[in-house]
Order: structure tokens, then sequence, then C-alpha cells
């Protein structure tokens, strides 16, 4: 691993909670020369320096390798895999149900102005409108 890690890194406890939810490597495929943690904290840092793919630091694997896993696993589903199991296990680590059974949307609740106007007709020299005040 690097040193010293970027702020956007995971920790050893996150990683050891995020591994079981990535895809192993197929029984019959070749090992993986990637090490996953290190893609999962290059997509990290992307997310959170808001730089392009090319931009990524080069002791990250490269762009094209990071973007390719990212791509496949969004096609595949599975950052929404990931998002729900994690929010299952911190629901029931709070003596919660897995999944919510109510929920709230917010809505406006101030008034953001009256009926609309129709704007008198645009005087013909100048064209200014003609409720305005000169």
């Amino acid at each position: 691993m690097r040193s010293p890690p970027y702020p956007s890194d995971l920790t050893d406890e996150q990683w050891r909670q995020l591994l079981p939810l990535l895809p192993r490597a197929g029984d019959n495929c070749r090992p993986r020369k990637t090490d996953l943690r290190e893609v999962v904290n290059a997509i990290f840092y992307l997310n959170r320096a808001g730089c392009p793919w090319r931009m990524l630091p080069r002791d990250f694997p490269t762009w094209r390798t990071v973007y390719n896993y990212f791509e496949d696993w969004k096609r595949e589903g599975l950052w929404l895999k990931i998002m729900t199991d994690l929010r299952e296990q911190v629901r029931v680590r709070a003596g919660r149900q897995p999944t919510p059974s109510a929920g709230s949307i917010d809505s406006q609740s101030i008034r953001t102005g009256g009926p609309v106007k129709s704007t008198a007709p645009m005087a013909a020299s100048g064209l200014r409108d003609v409720n305005a005040i000169s």
C-alpha cells in the first residue's frame, strides 16, 4: 500500500467490511494482478477530489484500469448492492430493522410568490417596459 495514505483511502476496518461485497476472481480465471483495495481507493479519491479520470495520481492503478472496474461494477449493479448492504448493516447495529418501514419527503414550506401577472407590451421605441419607472 502507498504511504502516506490519501484522506479518501479506506481504513483497514472499512476494507474488511467492503471486501466480502466485491466480486471474487473466477475459479477458472487467471489470478488478479490489480489490488482491488487500490481500485476502490482510487474511485473514492476521484469522487472526493472531483478530478478527471486521466488526472488520477500515478501511485494508483492506471486510470483506465480503475475506470473499467468502476464501469463494470456500475453496469452489474454492484454499487447499489454495496450501498444497500452497508445501509442495512448500519441500521441493524443501531437496533433497527434492516430496511426502513416509512419514508419522508420534504415539501416546499414557503410560498415563492403569487400568480404571475401578464407583462405589459413593450414600447416600440427603445423596447423598454412601459411599467418600468423612468
